[in-house]
Protein backbone atom coordinates (compact mmCIF):
# COMPACT_ATOMS: atom_id res chain seq x y z
CA UNK A 1 0.00 0.00 0.00
CA UNK A 2 2.03 3.50 -1.06
CA UNK A 3 1.19 5.73 1.48
CA UNK A 4 3.55 8.39 -0.36
CA UNK A 5 1.28 7.79 -4.11
CA UNK A 6 -2.20 9.02 -2.20
CA UNK A 7 -0.89 12.49 -1.52
CA UNK A 8 -2.06 15.09 -4.03
CA UNK A 9 0.68 17.66 -5.83
CA UNK A 10 0.73 20.68 -5.07
CA UNK A 11 1.43 22.64 -8.06
CA UNK A 12 3.22 26.33 -7.24
CA UNK A 13 2.44 29.61 -8.71
CA UNK A 14 3.81 29.68 -12.06
CA UNK A 15 3.82 26.05 -12.78
CA UNK A 16 1.57 24.52 -15.43
CA UNK A 17 0.96 20.33 -15.49
CA UNK A 18 -0.75 18.71 -18.45
CA UNK A 19 -1.56 15.13 -18.94
CA UNK A 20 -1.99 13.87 -22.26
CA UNK A 21 -1.55 10.79 -24.41
CA UNK A 22 0.04 8.82 -21.78
CA UNK A 23 2.49 11.39 -20.74
CA UNK A 24 2.47 14.28 -18.19
CA UNK A 25 4.56 17.66 -19.07
CA UNK A 26 5.29 20.13 -16.42
CA UNK A 27 6.76 23.45 -17.57
CA UNK A 28 7.87 26.53 -15.62
CA UNK A 29 11.63 28.08 -15.66
CA UNK A 30 11.76 24.32 -17.73
CA UNK A 31 10.26 22.06 -19.50
CA UNK A 32 10.25 18.25 -18.52
CA UNK A 33 7.65 15.61 -19.41
CA UNK A 34 7.80 11.87 -18.40
CA UNK A 35 5.71 8.80 -19.89
CA UNK A 36 3.41 7.61 -17.19
CA UNK A 37 4.48 4.43 -15.77
CA UNK A 38 1.38 1.35 -16.48
CA UNK A 39 -0.86 0.81 -13.63
CA UNK A 40 -1.52 4.68 -13.29
CA UNK A 41 -3.76 7.52 -14.19
CA UNK A 42 -2.83 11.37 -13.31
CA UNK A 43 -5.17 13.88 -13.01
CA UNK A 44 -4.90 17.80 -12.87
CA UNK A 45 -7.47 19.29 -9.96
CA UNK A 46 -7.15 22.52 -9.61
CA UNK A 47 -3.54 23.46 -8.29
CA UNK A 48 -3.46 19.71 -7.02
CA UNK A 49 -2.22 16.87 -9.70
CA UNK A 50 -3.47 13.43 -8.35
CA UNK A 51 -1.82 10.17 -8.76
CA UNK A 52 -4.54 7.20 -8.76
CA UNK A 53 -3.72 3.35 -9.65
CA UNK A 54 -5.92 1.28 -12.03
CA UNK A 55 -6.69 -1.89 -8.93
CA UNK A 56 -5.04 -2.49 -5.54
CA UNK A 57 -2.56 -4.81 -7.02
CA UNK A 58 1.02 -4.62 -5.18
CA UNK A 59 2.66 -3.68 -8.15
CA UNK A 60 0.12 -0.63 -9.07
CA UNK A 61 0.68 0.69 -5.62
CA UNK A 62 4.04 0.41 -6.44
CA UNK A 63 3.91 2.12 -10.04
CA UNK A 64 1.43 4.95 -7.79
CA UNK A 65 4.27 5.85 -5.53
CA UNK A 66 7.02 5.61 -8.33
CA UNK A 67 4.69 7.97 -10.73
CA UNK A 68 4.15 10.18 -7.88
CA UNK A 69 7.85 10.64 -6.92
CA UNK A 70 8.67 11.28 -10.39
CA UNK A 71 6.29 14.12 -10.79
CA UNK A 72 6.71 15.99 -7.63
CA UNK A 73 10.64 16.01 -8.69
CA UNK A 74 9.67 17.38 -11.70
CA UNK A 75 7.45 20.03 -10.17
CA UNK A 76 10.22 20.87 -7.96
CA UNK A 77 12.56 21.10 -10.96
CA UNK A 78 10.84 23.50 -12.91
CA UNK A 79 10.08 25.51 -9.90
CA UNK A 80 13.19 25.54 -7.68
CA UNK A 81 15.87 23.27 -9.41
CA UNK A 82 18.18 20.76 -8.34
CA UNK A 83 21.80 21.74 -7.05
CA UNK A 84 24.85 19.57 -6.24
CA UNK A 85 28.25 20.69 -5.32
CA UNK A 86 31.38 19.01 -5.63
CA UNK A 87 35.16 19.75 -4.05
CA UNK A 88 38.07 18.85 -5.37
CA UNK A 89 40.62 18.72 -2.56
CA UNK A 90 44.54 18.05 -3.37
CA UNK A 91 47.70 19.94 -4.84
CA UNK A 92 47.52 21.01 -7.91
CA UNK A 93 44.29 19.85 -8.90
CA UNK A 94 42.03 22.41 -10.06
CA UNK A 95 38.77 23.00 -12.89
CA UNK A 96 37.67 25.61 -15.51
CA UNK A 97 34.82 25.80 -17.89
CA UNK A 98 35.87 26.36 -21.44
CA UNK A 99 32.68 26.86 -23.37
CA UNK A 100 30.54 24.03 -22.61
CA UNK A 101 32.94 21.57 -21.53
CA UNK A 102 34.50 21.16 -17.90
CA UNK A 103 38.38 21.04 -18.28
CA UNK A 104 40.01 19.07 -14.71
CA UNK A 105 43.59 18.52 -14.07
CA UNK A 106 43.66 15.55 -11.67
CA UNK A 107 47.19 14.92 -11.57
CA UNK A 108 47.03 12.62 -14.51
CA UNK A 109 49.49 12.84 -17.93
CA UNK A 110 46.75 14.88 -19.45
CA UNK A 111 43.52 16.82 -18.95
CA UNK A 112 40.39 15.33 -18.55
CA UNK A 113 37.39 16.81 -20.18
CA UNK A 114 33.87 16.53 -19.70
CA UNK A 115 30.93 17.38 -22.22
CA UNK A 116 27.87 19.05 -19.66
CA UNK A 117 24.93 17.73 -20.98
CA UNK A 118 22.39 19.56 -22.09
CA UNK A 119 19.72 20.74 -19.71
CA UNK A 120 22.48 20.66 -16.81
CA UNK A 121 24.06 24.05 -16.20
CA UNK A 122 28.28 23.54 -14.29
CA UNK A 123 29.93 26.52 -13.00
CA UNK A 124 33.35 26.65 -10.96
CA UNK A 125 34.30 29.01 -8.53
CA UNK A 126 37.95 29.54 -6.99
CA UNK A 127 39.02 26.19 -9.27
CA UNK A 128 38.31 24.03 -6.40
CA UNK A 129 34.84 24.39 -6.13
CA UNK A 130 31.98 22.67 -9.05
CA UNK A 131 28.50 24.02 -8.90
CA UNK A 132 26.13 21.08 -11.13
CA UNK A 133 22.52 22.47 -11.40
CA UNK A 134 19.28 21.67 -13.09
CA UNK A 135 15.51 20.75 -13.52
CA UNK A 136 16.17 17.58 -13.90
CA UNK A 137 16.87 15.89 -10.47
CA UNK A 138 18.25 12.36 -12.16
CA UNK A 139 20.37 14.08 -14.53
CA UNK A 140 21.57 17.24 -12.05
CA UNK A 141 22.78 14.04 -10.00
CA UNK A 142 24.45 11.75 -12.69
CA UNK A 143 26.42 14.67 -14.62
CA UNK A 144 27.93 15.16 -10.59
CA UNK A 145 28.39 11.46 -10.01
CA UNK A 146 30.22 11.39 -13.32
CA UNK A 147 32.63 14.33 -12.38
CA UNK A 148 33.35 12.69 -9.15
CA UNK A 149 34.07 9.86 -10.78
CA UNK A 150 37.28 10.95 -12.20
CA UNK A 151 39.27 10.48 -9.21
CA UNK A 152 37.28 9.52 -6.14
CA UNK A 153 38.44 10.93 -2.75
CA UNK A 154 41.32 8.68 -1.64
CA UNK A 155 41.02 6.72 2.08
CA UNK A 156 44.39 7.78 3.02
CA UNK A 157 45.23 11.93 2.52
CA UNK A 158 41.40 12.47 1.44
CA UNK A 159 42.73 13.83 -2.44
CA UNK A 160 40.07 13.73 -5.15
CA UNK A 161 37.03 14.71 -5.96
CA UNK A 162 33.93 15.14 -2.85
CA UNK A 163 30.76 16.33 -2.63
CA UNK A 164 30.76 19.20 -0.01
CA UNK A 165 28.96 17.25 2.43
CA UNK A 166 30.28 13.96 1.91
CA UNK A 167 32.60 12.87 5.22
CA UNK A 168 35.66 10.78 4.12
CA UNK A 169 36.90 8.50 6.69
CA UNK A 170 40.89 8.54 6.02
CA UNK A 171 42.53 5.14 6.77
CA UNK A 172 45.86 5.33 9.21
CA UNK A 173 48.97 4.86 6.98
CA UNK A 174 51.53 2.11 7.74
CA UNK A 175 52.83 1.72 11.42
CA UNK A 176 56.89 1.94 11.69
CA UNK A 177 58.39 -0.62 14.40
Amino acid sequence: MSRIGKKPIAIPAGVKVTVADGTVTVEGKGKLSLPLPPLVSVAVEGSEVIVSRQDEERASSAMQGLARSLINNMVIGVSAGFKKELQIVGVGYRAQMSGSKLVLNLGYSHPIEYVVPEGVKVTVADNVKITVEGADKQLVGQAAATIRRFRKPEPYKGKGIRYVDEQITLKEGKSVG
